[in-house]
C-alpha cells in the first residue's frame, strides 16, 4: 500500500539524518536544525496527505454547512464506531464549490441526530447544520486539529425568499 511506502521512505530519511548526525562533522546547530527539520516535515506530510487521499478529514466541521450524506459505523468490540458525514461548507449564506467528508467520533445523540437529518434529506428537504466547539484545547490535542468535540445541530434549511416583483 502507499502508506507502508510513505512509512519505510520516512524511516529511511530518518535513517540519513541520523547518519549525517553521528558521522559529519557539521556544527551541533545545523544537525539540530536538521533533525527539527525532520521532524517539522513529519507532521506537514501527515497533514498534506489525509487531504490529497481523499480520506476523511479529522478536522472540525465548518461552523455551518449543508448536510448531504452520513455514513453511521456503530461501535462493536473490536471497532471504536465512527460516524462519516459528507458536507459542504456555507459561506456568506452560499455552499462552497466542493463538498467535503468528515470523520466524527461516534456518539449515540450525533448517531439519532444524523438519522432524522438523513431522513428528511431523503424526503428532498434539505438540512443546515451548525458546529461548535464543546471546550476548550487540553493538554497537547492542539497536535491534532479537529480532536475537540464539537456540538452538532442539525435543521431545515431556510427555504430561499423570492424577491417581490
Amino acid at each position: 500500500m502507499a502508506t507502508d511506502a510513505l512509512l519505510w521512505a520516512y524511516i529511511a530519511l530518518v535513517f540519513l539524518v541520523g547518519l549525517a548526525c553521528l558521522a559529519s562533522a557539521w556544527p551541533r546547530a545545523l544537525k539540530a536544525a536538521l533533525v527539527l527539520a525532520t521532524v517539522g516535515l513529519y507532521f506537514y506530510a501527515e497533514h498534506a496527505l489525509d487531504d490529497v487521499w481523499g480520506r476523511p478529514s479529522r478536522a472540525a466541521l465548518p461552523e455551518r454547512f449543508v448536510l448531504l450524506a452520513a455514513v453511521i459505523e456503530e461501535p462493536s468490540k473490536t471497532k471504536p464506531g465512527a460516524l462519516f458525514v459528507w458536507v459542504n461548507a456555507l459561506e456568506n449564506g452560499k455552499p462552497l464549490a466542493e463538498p467535503r467528508a468528515y470523520r466524527l467520533p461516534y456518539t449515540k445523540d450525533l448517531h439519532s441526530l444524523l438519522n432524522e437529518g438523513l431522513k428528511k434529506v431523503r424526503q428532498g428537504v434539505s438540512q443546515m447544520g451548525t458546529a461548535e466547539p464543546k471546550r476548550g484545547p487540553k493538554g497537547f490535542s492542539w497536535l491534532r486539529p479537529g480532536s475537540d468535540e464539537q456540538e452538532v445541530k442539525i435543521r431545515d434549511l431556510p427555504v430561499p425568499q423570492l424577491p417581490e416583483k
